[in-house]
Parts: structure tokens; sequence; C-alpha cells
């Protein structure tokens, strides 16, 4: 590891909540968009994980991208598409963070989405 060298990754933290039955969040989230995401194959993609509080009802996705281009071109190919419409219909957005640096184009595309921007300052990578 390398003490204090930004790498280009970035991280990005979606947290929602959910009112649909278990089972739908269950299938949606393992069948479809999982599926999904896979078949797009953003080689910069490193992760794309799921945490779920049940009794909650409220849930974290993570994605991480070796690069603010990954996130772009994975950004481009989901808007829009019936798996993100059917993620903004069983969710509530409540708050997304990114970790990591991004192009203006991006923050420009993300905007509506008032999303929190923390920029690298040290660490271990």
């Amino acid at each position: 590891m390398k003490l204090h060298e930004n790498n280009g990754e970035i991280t990005v933290v979606i947290d929602v909540s959910f009112t649909a039955h278990m089972n739908e969040i269950n299938q949606f989230i393992l069948e479809e968009q999982c599926q999904f995401i896979n078949n797009q194959e953003v080689n910069s993609l490193k992760k794309f994980n799921w945490y779920i509080n049940e009794e909650t009802q409220t849930g974290t996705l993570i994605e991480v991208f070796t690069n603010s281009d990954g996130f772009a071109e994975l950004a481009e190919k989901a808007i829009g598409t019936p798996v993100n419409l059917k993620f903004r219909e069983l969710f509530t957005f409540e708050k997304m963070t990114i970790l990591g640096d991004i192009t203006e184009t991006l923050r420009t595309m993300l905007e509506s989405m008032n999303p929190v921007m923390k920029s690298y300052k040290g660490g271990l990578s």
C-alpha cells in the first residue's frame, strides 16, 4: 500500500428507504438490477453492493469505480432504462455521497440528486 496517493478511485454511496415487501426488494436486487449492471460490462466497476436493514426498511448501495470515467459510463448506460425506472418506483432516494473527484460534466448530470461531494485528502491506497 502507498501512503497518501490518490489513485483516482470513486466511491458512490446511495442511501434509500422503501415500503415494498422484502420479497419484491430481494427479487429486484438479486434478479434484475445486479444482473443488469453486470451485463453493462463497465470494466472500471469494482464493486456494486447492496446492504439492507429490513427492520427500518432502509438500504445502502455502494458502487466503487477505478475512476470517474467508469462512473460516468455506468450512469449513462443506466439512467432511463426500465431497471432504473423500477429502482425509482421501489425506493425513495434519501442521500447520495460521492467520494473522490468527478468531472464537471458528471457533476452537472447528477445535480438534481443533490449529492454530497467529498474530495480525497489522504490515506493508504
